[in-house]
Parts: structure tokens; C-alpha cells; sequence
């Protein structure tokens, strides 16, 4: 007879497999379904950008050649901004460099740029003092005639992760580096599939024999899927997800590509407010070289940092990252990975870093001018986003240069003039600077403000203030056609009616002859000989002139504007006087020069803009008159200021000693100096003494930059021997103050002096005589 308690059992063991069946089933479709829903998580994110890297903007590239002035502390002080790591022996490794009294010695390294690739190699720089001597290959000896360096990253435009990332590939990471990597964090990885339970026995076991916290239970394909796609809360579910995307991630992947990506995401430390990510911004931030150039124990150190970056720095402490390292070093050795040699010779290595850097934006004002670029062209995510290489115009030798010698030479009015001390910052005296190559326009420096935390008003871009003398070489290119520099023009105390009114202009400082030449006048900055000049040719042919440089603001119908009373923007007088030092030509100011993504394909390339502005024969002329400024004019005391080689230049000061100018150039570089209050106060001092001695501080920085040449006269231009009382040839053994003079072939006297030939001997000589002295001066006649 069945027993009805047996019955009822076998009923509830039915009912209960059933639903034990039922939730298996139920479990095992929401596995499928959550294993569907990862995997299209992962192949979205994977397949896609997977990370927003920041886009670099790099500075020029610098050039080095035997015979070229650089001094060696600049030099070395550049190579210590590239990463360039200090040994004592001879460097065998790139990116390293010892330095001694009278020559450098430096492994270059590798880099690209969109015009080349250069191979890095072993270099011996020779000094003579401050000149390069020879460039030698240490290798080969070999001479090498010109070297190119790698160009500085100045800025990155990161998102709003402000995470500073540099992608490797596996292939470009060397075999220690990645051992380093497993011996840290999964020696199992090649051998388990996302999970491992051996390790995480392992791992517990030797934490607890050392009492300590050595080696983690999460493999690196657990690590990436907590890092890449999950939160860092602790909980059982969080850790399942991180587990099943594990599983899903190997059965998709190889073990190349995870392990790739985990070492291009991995969390490496903090550069300041930037967060550090990946192996090779890591290799870069610590020991200022790519992956490819780490030893085993600069490898095993960063190895070493995964853990706990912060704990391990070894900007933080560098004996406890170095007790770190060993460890990664012991295991690598333990595991066979690494020779007893090379396991003593990198356990014994010293703990040599890169310098500690925080995040700076370099050049702020130049990098202002060059974002209202760039955002034209791409947007605000795309920068942030994209990795692009960003190359500019800017030399970061020059920009130094131009933001010390601002902040001297303001510091230093200050000291002389103490009235012109503010406490207010927005009140402060300003100044501004901006240098170029003045045959291509590239801004190689520029300073719109003596503080840019201060003010972010970049007075060369957007100030419009008044020229002052700095004017006057247009007025007198307007003159061109008709007149010389020999021409004679009137000093005198001279009202002239404009309009009704009366217009009288008055000297800066007493000229005492009544008459004096173009050139002179230029040079001395005489302003009523110049409203002489004005008064014969006529304002129209100024403003006509003028426009042809590119002035974009308004030029009144006023003869006053030709001694600089029309508001400017100081670039426009900088690129204008370019015009000047290349044959006439006018550039267009460039700071973006190419752009290129992350494979190195140019996307962007600006090229040299030119447009003509006078003809090579004139602009020699003002040029020539131009040197007589630093000579014997205003500009005279440059040479007492330490510039030894030829200069031309113009000096400029506004009316009450509002704005005070220099624009001076040579064939290699031009540089504009500014100095004045935002608010039009009078600073008490004119160009010569405000803005002079700052190009001249500017220019004994840079010597790299001054090659001592001078310009070429062109075939239009012709040398002549002319009487200085009348400006006609000089008649030989009659002429007693004969003296060389350039100008236009078409407007060359043809004609012998007058006052010393026939009848007209010494007649009609008085007005003349009274600028011999003058002449004699500039031309060192005795």
C-alpha cells in the first residue's frame, strides 16, 4: 500500500526541481541577455574612440649649426625643458646628456614632425665661448653642418576630464617594459581567461607571509573593466559585472589587444590638476622620454607605480617607489624574465627622475591669439578630443627673452620713476612685445601684458593706440618718388591754417639748425621738418602710402596723422615695418603653422602670405635711413646698451608721454616694444627711454637670432658722392664736405654742385652750412 507521506514527498521534490529548473532558466537567459547587452557595450566603446586625448601645441623646431650664437646655459637649459636627463659618463641612451666647461654631449631623440622624421644619435657640441664651434657625431665623427631639435609642447587643450594621455602601440612597447607590467600586476595574464582563482590564492598567500599588501587578486582584463567601464564602488554587484565583462572582453579580444588598451588607460599619478593615463604619458611625465628608451628599472618602476600611483611616486618618496621597483624586479627575475646580470646591474640603478612639472599654459597671450584660431577651424570638443598636433611659429628661447626683458625693463622705470608705482593691478604700468621673422611673418614671440593673471587684454592684438614717431617711415616712403634722403628740409618754427584752425608742431627735444636733410630728420625725429614734408607732398599720399601696409584702422584726412596722432593696433605697425626689412613685401602674421592628427597627416598647412606693400629699392631707402636712427638719431645709445651689430629701428612717443615705442629689425628678425598705461597716463619717458632698453635687453638674450649680416642694396639703388651743402654731386677738390648718399636710380643727382662751381661759388651756401656739422657727425668725417 503507497504511503501518502511518500507521495507527498516525491510531489514537493518534484515542485521544487521544477522551480529550481525555472530560475536556472531564468538565470541563464538573464545571463545570455546581460551578456548580449556587455557585449555591445564593449564593441560600442572599443569599436569607437575609446579615449579623449588632449591636443598638443608644440613651438618651432630649433636649429643648431657651427658657427651660430647660442649660448651653452640656454642650450642646456632647453635641452632640461625637452626631458633631457643629466649623466655623468658619456650618454649611451637617447634622451640623456652630460655637460661640460666648453662642449655638450647629447643622445638626440627620435621625432616627427609633418616635414621629416629624424633618427636621434649621439652628439658632441664644441663651444667657443658662447658660438657653436662644431656639431660632431660621436658615432661616427662625422661633422654634421645643421641639426634640428624636437619642438616643446606648450599647452594641451584638454575636455573636461583633464586627463594628459599619449596612445603606444604594443609593438612600439619594448618586451621588458610589458614584462615589468605582468610581473606587477598578472604574471598569469597570457595564461587565464579574464579570471584567475590560482592568482588570487597566490596573492593572498604571499600578502599574508609579508604581511603586507605585494600583489593584487585582479587581473589586468578585471582591471580594465573596472577602469574602462564601471564605477569604483565596492559592492558584490559591481564585482560580478566586473567579472562577466572580464569573460566577455577575452572572448571578443586577443590578449594583445586588452593588454594594449589597459596599458594606454591605466591611472599613472597627477601632473597638478592633470591626471596622468597610460604608460606613455607616464614614461614621458616621470623620466622625460618615450616607452621605447626605458631601462629595466625606470620599466619596472612604473610597473611598479599601478598599484598605488600616488603612493609611489618618486616625486613623492623616493625610497619607498624605489622598494617598490625591487620588488617588480625580483619578480621579474623570479619568473626568468630578466638575466642575473641585468637583475643586479637594475637593482643597484639610482632613482633618476625628469623634473617635476605641474601643468602651465606657456606664452598665454600668443596662445589667446592662436586658440581664436584654431576655434574657427575645429570645435571645442574636436580639440579636446581628438589628439591633434598642433604646430606653431613660436620660439620658446625668444618668448622667454621677451617676457624677462618686459618685466625688467617696466620694474626698472618703476625704480627710476616711483610715481609710476600702482597698487591696483588693472592700474599697473603695462607693456607689450611681439617679435617676427619679418621675410615670413612668423610670430616667434609675443607678450601682450606684463601679467597675464592679471589682464588677459592682449595690448598687440587688440590695443589701438596712438604710433607717435614710429609713424614717420611711412610719411617719408610717401615722399619717395619725388624726393631724397639728401633732400633739405625746413626746421623752422612753422604755424600752418588747416581748415581755419592753426597747427604748429613743436620738437620733442631743440633741434638747432633751421634746415636739415630727409635722413637726418628721420634720425632725429625731427617733427617739424616732417609737417614740412608733409605740407609738400600732401596728406592723401601719406594715407595712400600707408594703407599699402595693411593698417586696418582709420587714417583721418589730418596732416597731424603724419606725426602718429591716428590710433593703431601695435601688430599692424609690427607687420607693416616687416614690409621694410623684406624687399617690400608685407607678410601676414602666422602662428598656426600646421596641424596634424594622430597618424601624422596634415590637416591644416598655412602658407606664406605676401602682399606688396612698396618696392625693394624704397624699402632699402627706409631701411638705410632707418639705421641712421640707431646711429646717430634717437636710437643712438643702443650700442651703449651692449647690440653690436647693425640695427634699423624708429623710436616713437605720443604727446605728454602717453605711449612709448621701439620697432627695430634686422635681415633676421624684427621686434616691436610698447610701453604705456591702459588709461592714457603720461609715463614720463619717451621711446628712447621707456621701450629702447627693452629691445635691447631682448636682443642680447637672443644672439641665435642676429646673424650680424646686413641688407643688399638692389639693383634700383645707386651710391653718390654729393656736396652736403647742396645735395648735388660733389665736385672733387672743390666740394669741402663731400659725402656718400644713397638713392633711387631715377632720382640720383645728375647735376654738379652748384655752389662751388663757376659764378655760383659759396653763393646761396649760408642755409646749407648750417647742417655740416650734423652731416659730418653721422658720417664720421673730420
Amino acid at each position: 500500500m503507497r504511503n501518502p507521506k511518500t507521495g507527498s514527498k516525491k510531489r514537493t521534490a518534484t515542485r521544487l526541481l521544477k522551480i529550481v529548473g525555472l530560475l536556472l532558466l531564468l538565470a541563464a537567459g538573464a545571463s545570455v541577455v546581460l551578456v548580449g547587452n556587455f557585449s555591445r557595450e564593449i564593441e560600442k566603446r572599443f569599436s569607437g574612440r575609446r579615449w579623449s586625448i588632449p591636443s598638443r601645441v608644440l613651438s618651432d623646431t630649433t636649429m643648431l649649426y657651427p658657427g651660430q650664437t647660442f649660448p651653452r646655459k640656454q642650450l642646456e637649459a632647453k635641452l632640461g625643458r625637452l626631458g633631457y636627463r643629466k649623466v655623468s659618463g658619456s650618454p649611451e641612451r637617447k634622451g640623456e646628456i652630460k655637460v661640460a666647461d666648453s662642449r655638450i654631449e647629447v643622445f638626440l631623440r627620435d621625432f616627427i614632425t609633418p616635414q621629416q622624421t629624424s633618427i636621434g644619435f649621439p652628439l658632441r657640441i664644441h663651444y667657443q665661448k658662447d658660438s657653436i664651434e662644431s656639431l660632431t657625431r660621436i658615432d661616427t665623427g662625422e661633422p654634421v653642418p645643421l641639426l634640428e631639435l624636437e619642438p616643446e609642447e606648450l599647452m594641451l587643450f584638454f575636455g573636461k576630464e583633464r586627463e594628459e594621455r599619449r596612445l603606444v602601440s604594443l609593438d612600439d612597447v619594448p618586451k621588458h617594459l610589458i614584462d615589468a607590467v605582468l610581473a606587477a600586476e598578472d604574471a598569469r595574464f597570457f595564461h587565464h581567461p579574464g579570471m584567475d582563482p590560482l592568482g588570487i590564492i597566490r596573492a593572498l598567500a604571499s600578502n599574508l607571509r609579508h604581511g603586507a599588501l605585494r600583489q593584487g587578486g585582479s587581473t589586468i582584463t578585471q582591471q580594465l573593466a573596472k577602469n574602462y567601464f564601471l564605477t569604483p564602488e565596492k559592492t558584490f554587484s559591481r564585482k560580478f559585472k566586473e567579472l562577466m565583462i572580464s569573460l566577455v572582453m577575452e572572448s571578443k579580444y586577443s590578449k594583445k589587444e586588452i593588454l594594449e588598451i589597459y596599458l594606454n588607460e591605466i591611472y599613472m599619478g597627477n601632473k597638478g590638476s592633470v591626471s596622468i593615463n597610460g604608460i606613455g604619458e607616464a614614461s614621458f611625465f616621470y623620466f622625460g622620454k618615450p616607452v621605447n628608451d626605458l631601462s629595466i628599472s625606470e620599466a619596472a618602476t612604473l610597473a611598479g607605480l599601478i598599484r598605488a600611483p600616488n603612493h609611489y611616486s618618486p616625486f613623492a618618496d623616493k625610497n619607498r617607489s624605489m622598494q617598490r621597483r625591487n620588488i617588480v624586479i625580483e619578480s621579474m627575475f623570479s619568473h626568468g624574465w630578466i638575466s642575473r646580470q641585468e637583475f643586479d646591474n637594475s637593482i643597484l640603478q639610482p632613482m633618476a627622475t625628469a623634473e617635476y612639472e605641474t601643468y602651465a599654459k606657456q606664452a598665454p597671450y600668443f596662445m589667446d591669439y592662436l586658440s581664436h584660431q584654431l576655434h574657427t577651424l575645429y570645435s571645442p570638443d574636436a580639440l579636446s578630443t581628438l589628439g591633434l598636433s598642433i604646430y606653431t611659429s613660436l620660439d620658446p628661447e625668444a618668448q622667454r627673452a621677451a617676457e624677462e626683458a618686459l618685466i625688467k625693463g617696466l620694474s626698472r622705470l618703476e625704480k627710476a620713476n616711483p610715481s609710476l608705482l600702482r597698487q591696483e593691478p588693472e592700474k599697473r604700468l603695462q607693456g607689450a612685445i611681439v617679435v617676427l621673422q619679418p621675410r615670413t611673418g612668423y610670430i616667434l614671440a609675443m607678450v601682450g601684458g606684463r601679467k597675464y593673471g592679471e589682464s588677459q587684454f592682449n595690448r598687440i592684438t587688440q590695443a589701438h593706440r596712438q604710433p607717435g614717431s614710429a609713424f614717420k617711415p611711412f610719411v617719408f616712403l610717401a615722399a619717395m618718388d619725388e624726393y631724397t634722403p639728401a633732400t633739405i628740409l625746413s626746421n623752422e618754427d612753422t604755424p600752418y591754417m588747416i581748415e581755419g584752425r592753426e597747427w604748429r608742431p613743436e620738437n620733442y627735444s631743440p633741434i638747432p639748425e633751421s634746415h636739415i636733410t630727409m635722413r637726418m630728420a628721420l634720425a632725429k625725429s625731427v617733427n617739424r621738418a616732417t609737417a614740412d614734408l608733409t605740407m609738400k607732398i600732401g596728406v592723401e599720399r601719406i594715407i595712400k602710402a600707408a594703407s599699402a601696409f595693411g593698417f586696418s584702422t582709420p587714417l583721418p584726412s589730418y596732416p597731424s596723422i603724419s606725426l602718429g596722432s591716428a590710433e593703431v593696433i601695435p601688430m599692424e605697425i609690427a607687420r607693416a615695418y616687416c614690409a621694410f626689412a623684406a624687399d617690400g613685401l608685407l607678410p601676414h602674421p602666422i602662428s598656426l603653422k600646421e596641424v596634424a592628427n594622430e597618424k601624422g597627416e596634415v590637416l591644416e598647412r598655412r602658407h606664406l602670405t605676401m602682399g606688396n606693400a612698396t618696392s625693394p629699392e624704397k624699402a632699402f631707402l627706409i631701411t638705410s635711413m632707418l639705421r641712421s636712427v640707431t646711429e646717430a638719431g634717437t636710437a643712438r645709445s643702443l650700442k651703449d646698451k651692449g647690440v653690436s651689430f647693425p640695427v634699423a629701428g624708429k623710436t616713437g612717443t605720443t604727446n605728454d608721454f602717453k605711449d612709448a615705442w621701439f620697432v627695430g629689425y634686422t635681415p633676421d628678425i624684427l621686434a616691436l616694444v610698447w610701453v604705456g598705461f591702459d588709461d592714457g597716463t603720461p609715463i614720463k619717458a619717451s621711446g628712447s627711454a621707456a621701450a629702447l632698453p627693452i629691445f635691447a635687453d631682448l636682443m642680447k638674450s637672443i644672439p641665435q637670432h642676429s646673424s650680424g649680416g646686413w641688407f643688399q642694396p638692389p639693383p634700383g639703388i645707386v651710391n653718390r658722392t654729393i656736396c652736403s651743402m647742396s645735395a648735388q654731386l660733389a665736385v672733387e677738390g672743390r666740394c669741402p664736405e663731400p659725402v656718400q648718399e644713397l638713392f633711387l636710380a631715377e632720382n640720383a643727382p645728375n647735376e654738379p654742385c652748384e655752389i662751388h662751381t663757376g659764378s655760383g661759388r659759396d653763393s646761396g651756401a649760408e642755409p646749407f652750412r648750417q647742417i655740416i656739422r650734423d652731416v659730418k657727425k653721422f658720417f664720421g668725417i673730420r
